[in-house]
């Protein structure tokens, strides 16, 4: 699918598809966002090779999987950028890879499927489109998609916070297993984040022709994205330490279960190997043992076994084995 949304002086637009862009290049004044979603490889290179875009950039573009970047070349400005279909509280997430080409008068977008950030600004921002530059189109779609990222996120801090009571009173497997898929999904974003904390931290220390600092609103929507990006961080990582400390309190508990467990093995043990021991020798068929003919041996013996338990029980609660 491609959509276009032609922006005309006077607050006018229009919506449509690739058609506008003949009417674009005819007005010198207005502004474009063409947005292609779902379009085939093949589809999308001729699109871009069209407006004339760097092969290196077209290729870079069309890699399913390429790291975030940006990188300017000289009629354009290319971003790469992970955007979200889905993420949800419990960290289940589906990536987007968004591709930016910035023009003087023109924003392309690329993406497989469906992008929330770029629905949002298609279905919500228009006044937004209207007054600013494409530039600030690219830079605000980001900073949308961050805001999603936030807000699962902090609803994940939640889930993480009831996970560690449940982990507290009754421990199973199951939260073990719940923990260890966070930390692998935690993984994840946090080298996300660190992608986009270097795309912003590169647009923050260096000027693009089309996102130069010298305009105050760009450089305020690059520091504002940066914040951002390092606060999504920061949360990604602190989130993760604290799932290696609830792993590792899970463990420690295990262990300390275990210990008692086996503690009270060991007393039980040590309480029946005297007793198993007079009862071994006692159970030889020897022929001559004297003791065989004592007519209240076998109570004498049971009697001596009992105060040997007893006082052994009495010695492990004294030294609080019991």
């Amino acid at each position: 699918m491609i959509r276009a949304r032609l922006f005309r002086q006077g607050n006018k637009h229009e919506e449509g598809g690739a058609e506008l862009i003949e009417q674009w290049r005819k007005d010198r004044h207005s502004r474009i966002w063409v947005d292609l979603q779902g379009e085939s490889a093949e589809q999308q290179r001729q699109f871009l090779e069209h407006l004339q875009c760097h092969p290196l950039a077209i290729n870079d573009a069309l890699r399913e999987r390429h790291p975030p970047k940006v990188e300017e070349f000289e009629h354009h400005t290319l971003i790469i950028y992970r955007g979200m279909a889905h993420l949800d509280e419990h960290l289940s997430y589906e990536p987007r890879q968004i591709v930016f080409f910035l023009f003087e008068r023109m924003l392309v977008t690329l993406h497989a499927g469906s992008a929330k950030s770029i629905d949002q600004m298609w279905e919500q921002q228009l006044p937004f489109l209207h007054q600013k530059t494409v530039a600030e189109w690219a830079l605000k779609t980001m900073h949308t998609s961050s805001g999603f990222y936030l807000e699962s996120l902090l609803a994940f801090e939640n889930q993480l916070s009831d996970l560690e009571d449940e982990l507290l009173t009754r421990p199973t497997d199951t939260q073990m297993k719940t923990l260890t898929v966070y930390k692998s999904q935690l993984v994840k974003l946090r080298r996300i984040f660190n992608y986009h904390l270097s795309i912003t931290h590169e647009l923050n220390s260096y000027d693009y022709r089309l996102l130069s600092r010298d305009n105050p609103e760009i450089l305020h929507a690059i520091n504002d994205l940066y914040e951002r990006f390092e606060r999504l961080h920061s949360l990604a990582q602190m989130y993760y330490d604290i799932s290696g400390d609830l792993v590792e309190g899970y463990i420690s508990l295990s262990s300390h279960q275990l210990n008692n467990t086996m503690r009270i093995l060991t007393v039980i043990t040590a309480i029946f190997v005297p007793l198993t021991f007079l009862a071994g020798i006692y159970g030889m068929n020897f022929q001559h043992m004297p003791e065989l003919a004592f007519e209240h041996a076998y109570f004498v013996l049971l009697g001596v076994m009992g105060v040997m338990a007893a006082a052994l029980v009495w010695l492990f609660r004294r030294n609080g084995w019991l």
